[in-house]
């Protein structure tokens, strides 16, 4: 019998979630997003050495990190029926607002969480198709500007700890000619 190369319900890409505390994990994706907990794998020594979970139609996996391995958290971009509610879990599971609910241009609300593991969670839901079109135009939009660069300077922050100044700013395009 010849083998399917993707096997069940695997997909072409899947994610490593390495903790320094998977049961925990395991806690706040099943608050916060309902996942759905396949397989956890014990180790001699009390922790995880493997598991797999499913968040929506998305099959994941996670395994406590070693204590001499380097931190290693994750940012996974997660889709929601209701952002709202979602957050409003998340933090009653211990997450961290890094990014406030807001919405984007392309037709998204989302907003940033980390976990109390150090894992970064984007929570976006969906809420209208946006034409390239339409999406360029709201770009010159300030209400639609501001909330582009809120999310780049609040991950930047939550990245580097830094509370002013840029460590990365945005790209600004220039007219021919270097006017702008």
């Amino acid at each position: 019998m010849e083998a399917n190369s993707l096997p069940g319900s695997n997909r072409s890409a899947q994610t490593w979630v390495v903790t320094r505390d998977t049961s925990a994990l395991l806690d706040f994706v099943t608050e916060t997003f309902g996942a759905t907990e396949i397989a956890r794998v014990p180790t001699e020594d009390g922790g995880i050495g493997h598991a797999e979970f499913v968040i929506g139609d998305t099959w994941l996996l996670a395994f406590d990190a070693q204590p001499d391995w380097p931190a290693t958290p994750a940012m996974l971009r997660v889709f929601v029926d209701d952002a709202t509610a979602t957050f409003a879990r998340g933090v009653a599971a211990g997450a961290e607002v890094i990014t406030e609910l807001d919405d984007a241009a392309w037709g998204d609300r989302g907003g940033r969480l980390r976990d109390p593991l150090g894992n970064i969670w984007w929570v976006i839901q969906h809420v209208e198709d946006v034409s390239p079109e339409e999406m360029n135009r709201r770009f010159s939009e300030p209400r639609y500007a501001r909330s582009m660069e809120r999310a780049q300077q609040t991950l930047d922050t939550a990245m580097t700890g830094k509370r002013t100044g840029w460590s990365s700013a945005p790209v600004v395009e220039r007219a021919p000619g270097g006017g702008s």
